[in-house]
């Protein structure tokens, strides 16, 4: 399963799914809705036993939200594209900087990732938005977080494990 993760800005305005997406569940034959703000992710902290962890107690502190929007279909145009390059437009220079661009024409999947610079050597944000014929995940993750931090995300709170090593580009699961 290709990934996608989003980021709502750090400023008051945030991202905007058009309400065409965030109908989806209602077409998936699977969906996964993850909607946590700051107040959620302390309580979070409170009660994970693995938050014992002082990596994990640091990466939770620098995290101010976590939305995750994945939805698998049983058939194709499920969703329009425009909405997802909608979704896309919301992520421009100066404020962010696609990192990566992949469009498929063997399978028809396309992978963005941006990021938004916190300063000092941190991200301020990430976003990577998937959208495949029958599939379609939107991950928001937003803080300050130090780069390496990201591969600690992966399988909490329903977004994918991250191969940041650069070997392989299979599928990713959700857990």
């Amino acid at each position: 399963m290709l990934w996608a993760v989003g980021l709502m800005q750090l400023s008051a305005q945030e991202i905007k799914l058009p309400a065409s997406l965030e109908k989806l569940s209602s077409k998936a034959e699977e969906s996964v809705e993850v909607t946590l703000d700051s107040n959620m992710l302390k309580l979070f902290a409170k009660f994970d036993k693995d938050v014992d962890d002082a990596a994990t107690r640091k990466l939770l502190a620098g995290l101010e939200s976590v939305y995750v929007r994945s939805f698998q279909f049983a058939f194709e145009d499920e969703y329009k594209m425009a909405d997802v390059d909608a979704v896309r437009a919301q992520f421009q220079a100066p404020a962010w900087s696609r990192i990566v661009g992949v469009r498929s024409k063997r399978n028809g999947g396309d992978v963005d990732v941006y990021f938004k610079d916190g300063g000092n050597g941190k991200l301020g944000g990430i976003v990577v938005i998937s959208a495949e014929p029958t599939e379609f995940t939107f991950v928001s993750i937003v803080g300050t977080l130090q780069p390496e931090q990201l591969a600690d995300l992966g399988g909490q709170f329903h977004i994918p494990r991250l191969d940041l090593s650069g070997r392989g580009t299979g599928r990713r699961e959700l857990k």
